[in-house]
């Protein structure tokens, strides 16, 4: 009887799982999500300390707002890189307080009078924003021809732009320190370009899992050299608490008022349009095809957490800028890393003590790291603006009136300190006044004038979101 040879299997294509949605093992989770952790953490904190600041609220106030902004942040991040239902854009996208919303929110407190009373006022506001957000979702992704290429990049180049301050106001030693002799001290910037200098090494010479936690090594290097040097202090930990919880309306019932609501709305409006640039932006890092259901999932859950946060005592909530750059730097680009890092900021909530360890880094060392994450949103805005034909004038206008108006707040404080309080509200804010201008130049423009406009170039993946060449899908013949 002959020998039959075995039935070998009909060769199949291999598919293998998108980055986006790969489960990294536990200690790298863990390692990456604490990453993003310490990249977002002064970022997150700053908003509810400018706020609690200027409505004269009590240090024991001002700790509660801290705790239920990072529990609210963590809880956020989970549902938009985990997902549930239609809501969550299932991208490594952390979510934190937009600071489109501080001056609005500062001039709303303060009109209702300041203190917690002021608070009530702002937290009606942002339940009806995330409300809002949260139903026009739908609506609002498909009107996504309406951003083309010049629109979203510009947006965030914007945004890059305009959060590069912050980070030299760190690198300098911090905001609290203008006026001082101490802002601006050598020392403070020897910190900040020691900690940039050493992420550029590791990122240029170390090997791939190191040069992945060059952010994170050299905020660890830099807080270590400082506490050296006796610039860092810790003496904030030992006197927090254990655990501390925040619950549900914790400073009363929020109050409705009309025109509060109408700015907040107004802070809605330019904060979804940030998310879209800001799902765009990652699914150019990550190669993950965006189209109107992403960007619905994700604007569902920018308006939950939003809901979630005017409950839990907390704020708007918007992808964090700083950490999509540190998804192009890091090239980790898992969503489970998100979770793991929301799951950190749960714990930090609760723990006051972890969050006083993390709130000693320096400002200095922060500042260098944050530079470079910062400068990576503009590139990737850049990037994107590459997709928009800029010989055509029109869009080059778009362009350059944009940036003129981003940078007007910053530069002429005082042409903003003479408007009614409710103007102000609005247009007192960089991100808010050039993404205006973006949107109404590219109406004018392009769209009134029924010109066509470039949609985003998605050539070279596939199906699933991969790259071709990537995840080995060979050519037809």
């Amino acid at each position: 009887m002959p020998r039959q040879s075995p039935r070998r299997p009909h060769p199949q294509t291999r598919t293998r799982t998108h980055p986006v949605d790969e489960l990294l093992p536990i200690p790298r989770l863990a390692l990456y999500g604490f990453q993003h952790v310490l990249a977002f953490y002064a970022a997150a904190v700053i908003v509810p300390v400018l706020l609690g600041n200027a409505l004269g609220l009590s240090r024991q106030e001002l700790v509660h707002l801290i705790n239920a902004d990072l529990l609210t942040c963590g809880v956020a991040s989970i549902i938009q890189a985990l997902g549930f239902w239609k809501v969550g854009a299932r991208l490594p996208l952390v979510q934190g307080v937009t600071f489109t919303a501080v001056s609005p929110m500062i001039a709303i407190g303060i009109g209702a009078g300041g203190g917690t009373a002021g608070l009530l006022v702002v937290y009606g506001a942002v339940i009806t924003a995330g409300t809002a957000t949260f139903l026009f979702a739908p609506l609002f992704s498909k009107l996504v021809k309406y951003f083309p290429p010049v629109v979203i990049g510009t947006i965030l180049t914007i945004i890059g732009i305009t959060l590069i301050p912050v980070a030299l106001q760190d690198a300098a030693g911090g905001a609290h320190l203008i006026g001082t002799p101490a802002y601006g001290d050598p020392k403070n910037l020897a910190y900040a370009l020691g900690t940039l200098l050493f992420i550029l090494a590791v990122a240029r010479i170390g090997k791939p899992f190191l040069s992945s936690l060059a952010v994170l090594l050299g905020l660890v290097v830099g807080t270590a050299v400082a506490w050296l040097f006796g610039d860092a202090d810790f003496a904030a930990v030992g006197e927090s608490d254990w655990f501390g919880i925040t619950t549900p309306f914790h400073y009363g019932m929020p109050r409705f008022e009309l025109l509060p609501i109408v700015a907040m709305l107004v802070v809605a409006l330019i904060t979804m349009v940030e998310t879209t640039g800001d799902v765009y932006a990652i699914g150019e890092i990550t190669r993950k095809k965006v189209d109107a259901d992403t960007v619905a999932r994700a604007l569902r859950a920018d308006g939950a957490a939003t809901v979630l946060g005017g409950v839990l005592n907390s704020f708007p909530y918007v992808a964090f800028a700083e950490n999509i750059g540190l998804v192009r730097m890091s090239k980790v680009m898992s969503r489970y890393v998100v979770v793991s890092a929301g799951a950190f900021m749960v714990v930090l909530g609760l723990l006051p003590k972890a969050g006083s360890l993390v709130a000693s880094v320096p400002h200095p060392v922060l500042g260098g790291a944050a530079v470079s994450m910062f400068g990576i949103v503009a590139a990737v805005g850049v990037q994107i603006l590459g997709k928009a034909d800029l010989r055509e004038e029109r869009n080059t206008l778009i362009l350059a009136v944009s940036l003129g108006a981003a940078l007007l707040p910053t530069t002429v404080a005082p042409f903003f300190e003479r408007m009614p309080d409710d103007l102000r509200a609005v247009l007192d804010s960089g991100i808010t006044l050039g993404a205006l201008t973006a949107i109404t130049l590219n109406l004018v423009f392009n769209v009134f004038t029924r010109r066509t406009t470039m949609e985003i170039d998605w050539d070279g993946v596939t199906e699933d979101g991969a790259p071709e060449a990537e995840f080995g899908a060979h050519p037809a013949h």
